[in-house]
């Protein structure tokens, strides 16, 4: 029986309760984690160093948390998001349990929602996605919501279903692998960060305009997607997005993500891991040429239950392009201001850093 092309779902394909088991496993390995520190120039500690890792109680160096999530994202674009107009936003991520070199991952999403668009021959749909190791453990589990095409304009609308999702994810449902269980491990740990900056140093309201920035050329980003297995034509497809609003193709979010995240990293040296992205949200489009800026700012911070060596930061990690945020005053988005024109991400998530109540013990 011939297989017939994969064209992938169209709006109307969409009805709440449908599960899909995504295709093509991926065991991950060490080129991986190469390729992703190459394409965006991640220094996370953890992430980088044997050493530190297995000095956290990890079994090994595990892959970076947004390597994980970008990988376990692209096994449900063809069934999900093959049509999309664009990705709108993340919520209630959950980053469950370390994955390893070596690991098989598999994920299956569920739809939770369905929205009709009045202005437009297109609609939002709603996913609960989840990853699984070759174990059947739960690695990550998020929802997003997209912009889906219609095949036919004319297709009767579903019944709007819109999901009500939590503003974060609360701090009794965070999973912080990493331990640290001595002073001298604290000591270690920060001459290989480079920082002193503990859990306890970090304020809220402060903001930290992290001084780097990152070009993103065409082979960049192209790359990138192709690692993820992201097969998404907007952001390969140069016909296709000929007649767009940017005539050009689209850097997939999770790229502009990444390159954030990793520009963060200078202000921000001793984060652990990630634990969960509360909500998130791509402003603007990014394209090849753009240069990527980052700035964060700290929303509170959080106690672990029954954890002294490690506590949590609230961050909102902002993407500006081609505007340094020291150069802007106002960012915006937040208490319904207008962004400012640069911003192209603002995402809010949560993450471990080492506390110091072990100093001096």
């Amino acid at each position: 029986m011939e297989t017939p092309l994969r064209y992938g779902n169209c709006f109307e394909d969409f009805q709440p309760g449908q599960v899909f088991r995504h295709a093509t496993p991926r065991t991950v390995t060490d080129g991986d984690s190469a390729v992703y520190t190459a394409l965006t120039g991640t220094r996370i500690l953890c992430h980088s160093s044997e050493m530190a890792a297995r000095q956290l109680g990890y079994a090994g160096r595990p892959l970076d948390d947004l390597l994980v999530f970008n990988i376990a994202f692209g096994k449900t674009v063809p069934d999900i998001s093959l049509n999309a107009v664009a990705n709108l936003g993340y919520a209630d991520v959950r980053f469950l349990a370390p994955v390893y070199a070596g690991d098989t991952l598999s994920a299956e999403s569920t739809v939770i929602g369905v929205k009709e668009n009045a202005s437009s021959p297109s609609g939002v749909v709603y996913v609960l996605s989840v990853c699984r190791n070759q174990h059947g453990a739960c690695v990550l589990s998020w929802v997003r919501w997209v912009m889906v095409r219609k095949r036919d304009a004319d297709a009767p609308a579903p019944v709007a279903l819109v999901p009500k999702l939590p503003l974060a994810v609360a701090p009794g449902q965070l999973v912080a692998a990493p331990s640290i269980r001595t002073a001298d491990a604290l000591e270690t740990w920060c001459r290989a960060s480079g920082s002193r900056r503990l859990w306890g140093d970090f304020i809220a309201g402060q903001r930290i305009d992290h001084p780097c920035g990152m070009t993103i050329e065409e082979a960049d980003h192209m790359s990138a997607t192709r690692l993820y297995q992201n097969n998404a034509r907007v952001h390969f497809d140069a016909i296709h997005m000929r007649d767009s609003a940017t005539a050009r193709r689209l850097v997939y979010g999770g790229h502009v993500i990444s390159v954030c995240r990793a520009l963060s990293h200078d202000g921000l040296e001793n984060v652990l891991s990630v634990l969960a992205i509360n909500g998130g949200r791509h402003v603007a489009p990014t394209v090849a040429g753009d240069t990527l800026y980052a700035c964060s700012e700290v929303m509170e911070r959080l106690t672990l239950p029954q954890r002294q060596d490690v506590g949590a930061l609230r961050l909102r990690l902002l993407g500006l392009k081609n505007v340094a945020p020291a150069d802007v005053d106002v960012l915006g988005g937040a208490d319904g201001k207008q962004y400012h024109p640069a911003v192209v991400l603002d995402l809010d998530y949560t993450v471990a850093v080492p506390a110091s109540s072990l100093a001096g013990r």
